[in-house]
């Protein structure tokens, strides 16, 4: 009896698992329909009649050198992880992303009291891009002035490098940009 009990747990367990793990990966795969009238979609939400994107490096026309490379690696990793887009060379992609860094610039914000030096800064930074269908030559998605920002401390105690503020900037901006080029929704 008890081994006929402990089976019957144990397939229990498992069912309900089973379950579990089907209800999360549906609700992990929704998001909103592109056509506000359908509400909840089990589809991507980026246009589907694309396949590939190609995504050369943005020009920079900031003092900040490397600015560029970091931007176009943080836009591959987040392109590839989170849209149903492979990024492919130019001669092969149905579409381009390419865009201009156009500022980057460090911004105080607090001061220390004791020595006058910028006790909090934030590094802002602004591009210009388009994502183009290589198909007809159109824009899918034009933006000026796209701009995202990070706070470091360069003062005691923290000292944190602009380095930090940089990767958090690049990373910002790749997030942000990427949802732009959804559907409207």
């Amino acid at each position: 009896m008890t081994n006929h009990t402990g089976w019957k747990r144990l397939r229990s367990t498992t069912t309900i698992r089973g379950i579990l793990a089907g209800v999360l990966l549906t609700l992990g795969s929704t998001g909103c329909a592109p056509d506000p009238s359908e509400g909840w979609s089990m589809s991507w939400t980026h246009p589907d009649r694309y396949r590939s994107i190609a995504i050369p490096m943005f020009a920079n026309q900031t003092f900040h050198r490397g600015l560029e490379r970091e931007l176009g690696r943080a836009l591959v990793t987040e392109v590839e992880s989170s849209t149903p887009y492979k990024v492919t060379g130019p001669g092969t992609a149905d579409t381009l992303l390419r865009g201009t860094i156009v500022s980057a610039e460090l911004v105080p914000l607090s001061q220390s009291p004791v020595t006058g030096l910028s006790a909090e800064m934030l590094f802002r930074t602004e591009i210009d891009f388009e994502w183009i269908d290589l198909a007809t030559g159109d824009p899918v998605v034009s933006r000026r002035n796209f701009t995202a920002s990070a706070i470091f401390t360069p003062s005691r105690p923290a000292m944190e490098t602009i380095d930090l503020a940089r990767f958090g900037v690049v990373q910002q901006l790749a997030t942000d940009l990427v949802d732009v080029l959804r559907d409207d929704w």
